[in-house]
């Protein structure tokens, strides 16, 4: 991500301890922006950490092991990250994964537990760092979604309904924000390489056990007819959150890149 030089400015990203969270840390550390990262499993975080450190010796690191659904973790984490690294301008938020439901098994608890997820992973970093992002220049929120915001699946009902919702917010916000110059962009994903889907590979049943990952994920890349024929990488959808961070898109708010491989039904 050599096409341009972050050095001086402060990013931050939610979940950043694995995956594409991961993936937009390491690009954004290349470019080289101070970078703070925060996740919940303390032993990840600190293995990604780690191996930051030793790829990027001279890099402006932070790792902080907090909760994104707790306001007060936030607020602290957005102090922290201030006085140790400086005025962040970029926020990544990186929300959780999807739940498996239909509409009849999913449970009055579930449907909440769900919608306060997506919501709230957006809702409590965003308002812990605006402050400090209203106060510089060329300042922009990422929100990491997926396509599922805009072609829902029933099996997925609850995390379907609740991404369309931050569609909707991510364009509430950008125009909400953009008197302070806080541009808010997000991205649609589609099936991207992940844990949960090497754990479904790992469980596969006894006749597909001589399949290789690749050929698992091709057959599965054309069962769901994505026009690429294979799952997208953590470092294809990164580089498309650290285009909408930067100032290569400072034309641009309000918007979502649809990072999918041709999943996309929708013109």
């Amino acid at each position: 991500m050599s096409m341009i030089n972050l050095e001086g400015k402060v990013a931050v990203v939610t979940g950043g301890s694995s995956g594409i969270g991961l993936a937009t840390v390491e690009l954004l550390l290349e470019a080289g922006a101070a970078v703070a990262f925060c996740g919940r499993n303390e032993e990840r975080l600190a293995a990604a950490e780690k191996n930051l450190r030793e790829r990027f010796p001279q890099g402006r690191i932070l790792a902080s092991a907090c909760d994104v659904l707790s306001a007060e973790h936030m607020a602290a984490f957005a102090e922290r990250v201030q006085r140790e690294l400086g005025t962040v301008s970029m926020l990544v938020n990186n929300a959780g994964q999807g739940r498996v439901s239909t509409f009849a098994d999913t449970e009055d608890a579930a449907w909440t537990e769900e919608l306060h997820l997506k919501f709230f992973s957006i809702i409590h970093p965003t308002r812990a760092f605006l402050p400090q992002m209203k106060t510089t220049q060329e300042a922009a929120i990422v929100c990491v979604n997926s396509l599922l915001a805009r072609q829902p699946e029933p099996h997925m009902v609850a995390t379907s309904a609740a991404r369309a919702g931050v569609l909707n917010l991510v364009r509430s916000l950008a125009t909400e924000f953009s008197p302070f110059g806080v541009r808010v962009n997000g991205i649609l994903i589609g099936l991207v390489e992940s844990g949960q889907w090497r754990r479904r590979y790992e469980a596969r049943p006894p006749e597909e056990r001589d399949m290789t990952w690749a050929q698992w994920t091709g057959r599965l890349a054309q069962k769901k007819q994505i026009q690429i024929g294979r799952l997208g990488l953590p470092d294809e959808a990164a580089r498309a959150i650290v285009f909408l961070a930067t100032p290569l898109s400072s034309y641009t708010t309000g918007s979502h890149i649809d990072v999918s491989g041709g999943l996309s039904r929708h013109a």
